[in-house]
């Protein structure tokens, strides 16, 4: 008998899902640079023959 009333004493976890929206709020600033190095016969070459790009 002490078996049974024991065993309706069973710990219950329980996971609800919120009522409310998840908010992710990202403020994400990108920067960046391209730094190119040409050699000086190539940029000699664009300088003159602007119309070529």
């Amino acid at each position: 008998m002490t078996a049974f009333a024991l065993g309706g004493c069973v710990p219950r976890i329980e996971i609800a899902p919120s009522t409310e929206p998840i908010v992710i709020n990202m403020n994400v600033k990108i920067e960046h640079e391209i730094h190119i190095k040409v050699d000086k016969d190539v940029e000699k070459m664009l300088k003159t023959q602007s119309d070529i790009f």
